[in-house]
């Protein structure tokens, strides 16, 4: 609130959006229907039949309806922003996965007036292009890992290459993300057998066949910094966060900061990605990824355009609120922070709390949630858009509600989130609670020793004691007792 001549005038309505879409479904558009309420902005929801009851259109002012396919609506940019314009919103925020990279969504948003949360749709087409984001890369002296200059012509070049680089490399998706479109190489065999493979998945995840291929670093830390830029040309970054625990390239745990990176580490690769950012004159919230081999040395992987799942970590050591940093910027003010006055406390860890069966090979558990119990406590906090009666639909990621707790020091947040996760209730479905439990038990991890390779050399995580929900453990007794009596 501001007094001018007399009056109170709420700045909120004065600075920001009237009125956002959400271009999204699940835990994303409940965290940001929940930034617009805090910053007195109506939010307006879209849904398939199949989310008729999920919690972002019970939470949102507004709902409309996209049709009887539980996918293609959430892909229909068109569609979307003509939803946008006939509610009458001024801006649209796209969230993560689905259209979140699109640039052709960000294009239609500029042609019809309707404000895209997110940076132009010339820097998503760039940065979305692997080839054109390392050539950026490497001409603002940011280091690469050697690799192709452009798209593999065909199978001969890429065994040429192999050869010259050396073994094991990486096949991957010239336009891929979310670790898809990506197959490891150790011999020419495996490159003979993979190269059509990533080819067809480019093909049917991407549209495009594009394909490259780049040296493998092998067992790294695979850590990230966190950006903001500004329409001023400002760029600050939010520190760094520890992705490496994951799983056939798809992450886990997150953590902020990286428990095993030095303070001259951290300064050094926080000015990577800032110097990356103005490189390419980045707007928005954006994050570099990097990989840090057994030498120390820092890699460029990829740049993603969008909100990332993990940014609660980041939000929750530095107190900065990523989305409604966002909206700001979306608006076109200024960063409200320079970069001196960006600081961090304590460790925090994000666990993605997937809908599957670890000891299944991690397949999809879909079905009702018959009982759900939030975790809470001192440093804990739940994104999720899951509730007991809640039917998780089978047609969309495995994950239904991120975990994520914060303490003093690494020993500290270890610790409770032990706790916080034997205090979450999720019965009717297999999640990867139990999983989680296993890791935060194990030496390695608590000595903050781990890479890339943890998840693939500890399969033993697996083998926990399952235990019967209390509902189907008293069905259990009340069956051994009829059958001792004879019932």
């Amino acid at each position: 609130m501001l007094y001018f001549s007399g009056l109170l005038v709420d700045v909120r309505a004065i600075f920001v959006f009237k009125k956002i879409l959400v271009a999204n479904r699940g835990e994303i558009a409940v965290r940001i229907v929940r930034a617009c309420s805090e910053m007195g902005i109506k939010s307006v929801a879209i849904y398939a039949d199949a989310d008729r009851h999920a919690l972002h259109v019970k939470k949102a002012d507004e709902a409309y309806n996209l049709g009887a396919d539980p996918v293609a609506g959430y892909l229909n940019a068109h569609n979307i922003v003509n939803v946008a314009v006939a509610a009458g919103c001024d801006a649209l925020h796209p969230g993560y996965g689905f259209l979140s990279e699109n640039p052709e969504l960000a294009d239609i948003c500029a042609r019809r007036g309707i404000k895209f949360i997110g940076p132009n749709a010339a820097v998503i087409r760039q940065m979305g292009d692997k080839i054109e984001a390392r050539k950026a890369m490497t001409g603002a002296g940011i280091p690469c890992t050697p690799g192709s200059n452009g798209n593999l012509a065909d199978l001969d070049e890429a065994i040429a290459l192999a050869k010259k680089i050396g073994y094991p490399v990486m096949l991957k998706a010239t336009n891929g993300g979310g670790g898809r479109g990506i197959r490891r190489c150790d011999s020419e065999k495996d490159l003979l057998s993979n190269y059509d493979r990533v080819i067809s998945e480019a093909s049917k995840a991407f549209g495009k066949p594009e394909v490259f291929l780049e040296k493998c670093v092998v067992h790294p830390r695979h850590i990230e910094v966190q950006v903001l830029g500004d329409s001023l040309g400002n760029v600050i970054h939010l520190f760094e966060r520890d992705c490496s625990i994951q799983r056939r390239n798809q992450k886990l745990i997150e953590i902020a900061p990286s428990p095993q990176l030095s303070q001259a580490q951290r300064e050094y690769i926080g000015g990577l990605a800032v110097k990356a950012a103005k490189a390419v004159n980045y707007e928005n919230a954006g994050t570099v990824e990097f990989l840090l081999d057994q030498n120390n040395n820092f890699y460029f992987m990829e740049m993603n355009t969008r909100l990332q799942v993990e940014h609660t970590v980041t939000e929750s050591i530095t107190g900065v609120d990523i989305v409604q940093e966002q909206i700001r910027i979306a608006y076109g003010l200024a960063l409200r922070y320079k970069q001196s006055e960006i600081s961090f406390r304590g460790f925090a860890m994000e666990y993605r709390i997937n809908a599957e069966d670890p000891k299944n090979d991690f397949l999809p558990s879909f079905g009702k949630i018959t009982r759900y119990y939030a975790p809470g406590g001192p440093g804990v906090r739940m994104d999720a858009a899951i509730y007991s009666g809640y039917v998780i639909p089978p047609y969309y990621d495995s994950m239904c509600a991120k975990l994520t707790v914060w303490a003093l020091d690494w020993p500290s947040v270890v610790e409770r989130g032990r706790r916080a996760l034997g205090d979450m209730v999720v019965y009717g479905v297999k999640t990867t609670i139990p999983y989680y439990q296993e890791i935060m038990k194990h030496p390695d991890f608590k000595n903050a020793n781990f890479n890339t390779s943890f998840v693939e050399t500890h399969p033993e995580l697996t083998n926990y004691a399952t235990e019967l929900p209390p509902e189907l453990f008293a069905a259990a007794i009340s069956a051994a007792i009829a059958a001792h009596e004879g019932i």
